[in-house]
């Protein structure tokens, strides 16, 4: 982490010399949205192409929701390459001079990035304009797993919530990020309390979250203000495309609308209403759809349960006659697998779509297809 920072310290030095020492004509884009050119004699086509913004985001689920809130009206490129898990990534040198080049970053935020608040600072004063996609949106806190969870429902964390729109500015302030009205969009696929450098050091292999939920995307009544806080950011910086940013909102969203729905209406009349899972990501979407999650282990999929996490677990599994546990994508599913053949239950997959494999993306899935695949999958295990 002290190499993350001194890797920041120098690219920040280096993104303002080059900004005060170079013509490049760089279409640069502030917070306020105003965009200039530094070569005023290109031809309209060049002024077309130098306008159009340049967008990096931090994970898959934001990669998705900007691209399609964006059209052709900006290049949107993931950080994070495909297959690889979004906890633990953190920015290499590269990335973090393509942020620098960037007109806008958007990222989910609610801990969900552990690198982001550096990169915020270095990239202060530089003209990239910040997305906070989750800004406003009520943050729930981690689910404890010491609860009962025969009792606890996720969907009772009401009362643990976070008003993101009270406290999710991170501080950014300082930074001249205004996400309070930034906040709101192709297949290439990235907080709160980030106290000691320690809170996200890999070499533990555990990313902190800071004791809160990120997994807002899960939900597709969330992903749509998410959506919008992405619609609302990119108008932001290209107030120009304002109307072009809408109506591809507003079709994507009449999407998300409508695999709300199909959530609704396959999950209202279930025989059980609890899930086994590996990682505790899905507690937006159990909140939302009236179901209780049961997390082997924590926020992060990286996260090894305790000998007693296991037996509270298999224990909870016997008792309510689960015949599903699911595992996930992109991590291992060694301890689903164990519990499972533990109590002689099957185990399936339930996406975090926190990255897209090489496999997803030869498949020609997206964020709704792989979410009505995880639909599918709840259907079948909570009717056993």
């Amino acid at each position: 982490m002290k190499r993350f920072k001194q890797i920041l310290t120098l690219l920040s030095l280096s993104a303002v010399l080059a900004i005060a020492g170079c013509g490049t004509g760089k279409s640069t884009v502030t917070h306020e949205g105003n965009t200039s050119s530094a070569n005023n004699q290109a031809s309209d086509a060049s002024t077309t192409e130098a306008t159009k913004l340049k967008v990096k985001t931090s994970f898959y689920p934001m990669y998705e929701f900007t691209r399609q809130v964006a059209g052709d009206l900006a290049d949107v490129e993931n950080l994070i390459p495909p297959g690889i898990e979004a906890h633990d990534w953190e920015p290499t040198p590269q990335d973090m001079a393509g942020i620098s080049d960037a007109d806008v970053l958007v990222y989910n935020g609610a801990g969900m990035e552990g690198w982001v608040d550096q990169v915020l600072e270095s990239i202060q004063g530089t003209g990239v304009s910040a997305i906070e996609a989750s800004k406003g949106i009520e943050i729930m806190e981690g689910t404890d797993h010491s609860h009962d969870h025969g009792e606890e429902g996720d969907h009772s964390h009401d009362e643990h919530a976070h008003d993101h729109a009270e406290e999710g500015d991170h501080s950014h302030d300082e930074h001249a990020h205004d996400h309070g009205e930034e906040g709101d969009h192709s297949h290439d696929e990235h907080a709160h309390d980030h106290e000691e450098e320690g809170d996200h050091s890999h070499d533990e292999h555990h990313h902190d979250h800071g004791g809160l939920d990120p997994h807002v995307w899960l939900s597709p009544a969330m992903a749509v203000k998410q959506v919008r806080n992405i619609e609302a950011g990119l108008a932001k910086a290209a107030p120009e495309h304002q109307e072009a940013f809408k109506a591809n909102a507003d079709a994507y969203v009449s999407k998300l609308e409508a695999l709300d729905k199909e959530f609704r209406d396959g999950l209202k009349n279930t025989k059980r209403k609890d899930f086994i899972t590996q990682h505790a990501a899905f507690g937006y979407l159990a909140q939302e759809y009236g179901l209780t999650q049961v997390p082997i282990a924590g926020l992060s999929p990286d996260q090894e349960p305790s000998a007693a996490q296991m037996a509270e677990v298999i224990e909870f599994a016997k008792e309510h006659n689960v015949k599903t546990i699911f595992f996930e994508t992109l991590v291992s599913s060694n301890v689903a697998e164990t519990i499972a053949s533990e109590i002689g239950a099957s185990t399936s997959v339930l996406n975090p779509i926190e990255g897209l494999t090489e496999e997803d993306i030869a498949d020609n899935l997206d964020y709704i297809a792989i979410m009505r695949q995880n639909l599918d999958a709840l259907t079948k295990a909570l009717n056993e």
